[in-house]
This record gives structure tokens, sequence and C-alpha cells, in this order.
């Protein structure tokens, strides 16, 4: 099983993928409605968990002197695997591989060169690194875009429910961005209990608050931009979300795991 993404988590993704070079932790923070220490600790471990791998910088090659960018389309029989793949990737010229589950042309190479004849080079390198070159092409132009799954559904929609799992019965764990003005914010535990704000039924387990993780206790207080991951047995109702949003929230509690 891979490592679960919220909504942060995949709205941090949209955002990077869109313009990782001028998005800054406060700019998605405003949009999700949380702390910039929290995003930049999503951040931190979404790289930890292999999520994101890197930061790269999209380069138009003809308007570099004019060279040219070539994708190779390869055979290789057996998995490509790592020490083949580093070799790869030390031609001269190489700057990309991507490799395909099966078939024919399952390995991609993507180069540039000078030239024609630095192209032929890098094809012939190729081929004695036991590559067959089914066909290659010129690349004309190249366009990016984020993943949409992640993005919002409209420019600065806030996230107040991040995420939901439904657990056997009717228990739920869900974490939620405490808005500024929830009933729950500035409150301790107990003073949210005592006001009868969360029932005996409802668990706080766990509060994320900048870059650090609160384990709660009675006098713990709940801060806007919180993210605060609850445990119900009894499912999470609509008072209960209203008490970590705002009293007058619209939102519907979705299920993520369909």
């Amino acid at each position: 099983m891979g490592y679960r993404l919220d909504e942060i988590d995949k709205r941090i993704i949209y955002y990077l993928m869109q313009d990782a070079r001028d998005t800054s932790a406060p700019t998605i923070a405003d949009e999700v409605n949380v702390s910039a220490g929290t995003i930049r600790n999503r951040i931190s471990q979404l790289q930890e968990n292999g999520i994101i791998t890197g930061y790269h910088a999209n380069i138009d090659f003809e308007q570099a002197d004019g060279r040219l960018q070539n994708l190779f389309y390869c055979t290789i029989e057996a998995p490509l695997g790592e020490k083949l793949a580093q070799q790869i990737l030390e031609i001269p010229g190489v700057i990309n591989i991507r490799e395909l589950t099966t078939g024919r042309g399952n390995i991609h190479v993507k180069a540039v060169g000078d030239g024609t004849a630095d192209l032929s080079r890098i094809a012939y390198e190729l081929t004695n690194c036991g590559l067959e070159i089914e066909k290659e092409n010129l690349i004309q132009n190249e366009r990016y875009s984020p993943y949409q799954e992640f993005g919002p559904d409209k420019p600065r929609e806030q996230v107040s429910l991040t995420d939901l799992i439904s657990l056997s019965g009717k228990a739920d764990i869900v974490e939620v961005a405490i808005n500024p003005d929830a009933p729950v914010a500035h409150k301790t535990l107990r003073e949210i209990g005592e006001e009868g704000l969360i029932d005996e039924n409802l668990l706080v387990i766990a509060i994320e608050r900048d870059e650090s993780v609160l384990t709660p206790k009675g006098n713990t207080r709940i801060q806007p931009n919180d993210v605060v991951t609850i445990f119900s047995r009894t499912g999470i109702s609509d008072q209960v979300y209203q008490s970590f949003t705002t009293d007058d929230s619209d939102h519907q509690v979705e299920d993520t795991t369909k």
C-alpha cells in the first residue's frame, strides 16, 4: 500500500507541479487554510516517502543555441535495472529515461544534441548499452500541466475537511483544518467537552501544528490553522463537523475512500 495522501498533500502536489519555483509554503498555506509551517512539514514528509522526487527546470533547448531534442523508442528484453539505467543516463546528452512495463519500445530515452551527428553518436552509445532502437523522433514542443484531480474545484477554495477514512461499523477517522471562526478555536479540549461541542464517542487523537505533531491532552488548546485528527465511534455528524469548522458551514462530508 502506498503513502496515503490527504487533501492538503494533494493540493501541495498540484501547486508544486504548476510552478515549483515561484510557489512558496505561505502561498499554498493561504490556499488550504493551514499554517506555512504545516505546509513545509508536509512537503518534507512527501519527500521522505518518495512522493516528491525532485524539482526540475523545463528547458527549451531549441532556444539554447538551436540544440535538438530527440526521443528514442527502444526495446530491451530484461528489466532495465538501476545499474544499466545509470549507465544510460551517463551518456552525454541523455536527460531522461522512461521505462514502460512490457512490449516493443518499452524504453523511451530523451536526449539533447547540438546537431544530427551528435544525435547519431547518442544512438550508437544506446545500442552499445544493449538497447534496440525501434524508431526516433525530434521533439518539436512540450507542454506541462499539474494533475487536475489534486487541484481546487474553483479559485482559492479553502479546504476544511482534509481526509475521511471509514472504519468498520460506523467509526470514522477524519482530519480537519481548523478555521479561525470555528467554535472550538482558542478553546482547550476540556472546555470543548464541557461546552458539549464534542461528545463521549469522539476522541481527538492528534494535532498537527506548524512543523510538529502534538499529543492532545485536556489542557491542549485548539488553535486556528491546526490540522486535527478526530476518531468517532459513531461517524462524523454535521454537528461535529461544524464545531471544528464554522457554525454556518455548508460543506458536505465526502467519503474519499470510494
